[in-house]
């Protein structure tokens, strides 16, 4: 369809890059579905899509040269330049990685503040840089929407170096929204709280699942689809206005002034 754009979405095998990933088909865009090792995963997402054309592409965002690669991988796999990336992709919050300054030793401290901060933040500034100069190149307009969290504004005791990594991201969003405007790219990042997804299914289904919905007055956690219905707002046409701005999705259950 004429008004088709090409969209990359990182991390895009289930949870909310999924969801971001159907959100953006079901308008009429032609999706990458971008995965780092999840290719069956991948597949049943890419084949899931409403309309045609999309595709699956794989790279590793802990590499910085293939996270600088994909968006040129994703425009030839797609057809045409990408002009909306989603930057959803990188290591969340799971048991195994958590590291609480108080009893973490230094070698695992050192090992998972690398590890969050070469993939969380530096392949995806890798992604988001090759994809903003081919667009300036190009001369085209675009949209960039990074998905931050709540925790960089409440903190998380457990992985302060994952609140720190997501942070880097909201500062770069609002470094890149000032520079790029001029160029017609837009840039806007989403902090949702906690959200259910495969990934936390065993979290909410434990004891620990009734005090970690009544964080929000609501009673509940948010859905993969209310973040991708934020995510493809912001990527409208009607949205540039909000470039620079970072949107709290958490059910009121953390506010900032």
């Amino acid at each position: 369809m004429p008004d088709s754009r090409a969209v990359l979405v990182t991390g895009a095998s289930r949870g909310i890059g999924r969801a971001v990933a159907m959100a953006f088909a079901e308008q009429g865009d032609r999706v990458a579905v971008h995965v780092r090792s999840a290719v069956d995963e991948g597949e049943a997402t890419r084949a899931s899509l409403p309309g045609t054309g999309h595709v699956l592409v794989v790279g590793d965002l802990g590499d910085a040269a293939q996270a600088a690669g994909l968006p040129a991988a994703a425009e030839e796999a797609l057809g045409s330049p990408i002009t909306v990336l989603v930057n959803n992709a990188g290591i969340a919050t799971t048991p195994s990685l958590a590291h609480p300054p108080a009893t973490t030793d230094a070698a695992t401290w050192q090992r998972h503040w690398e590890d969050y901060l070469r993939i969380n933040t530096l392949g995806t500034a890798m992604v988001t840089h090759a994809m903003t100069r081919r667009l300036i190149e190009l001369g085209l307009a675009g949209r960039v929407i990074s998905i931050g969290t709540r925790g960089v504004y409440r903190g998380e005791t457990e992985y302060p170096a994952y609140a720190a990594s997501k942070a880097a991201l909201h500062s770069m969003d609002a470094s890149l929204a000032v520079a790029l405007a001029p160029h017609g790219i837009a840039v806007a990042t989403v902090a949702p709280g906690f959200v259910e997804t495969e990934r936390v299914a065993d979290r909410l289904g434990s004891p620990a699942g009734e005090a970690i919905r009544g964080d929000s007055p609501f009673g509940r956690v948010g859905r993969p689809e209310e973040v991708a219905s934020a995510v493809v707002w912001l990527a409208s046409p009607d949205a540039q206005w909000a470039s620079g701005a970072t949107l709290d999705l958490n059910g009121a259950s953390h506010l900032r002034p």
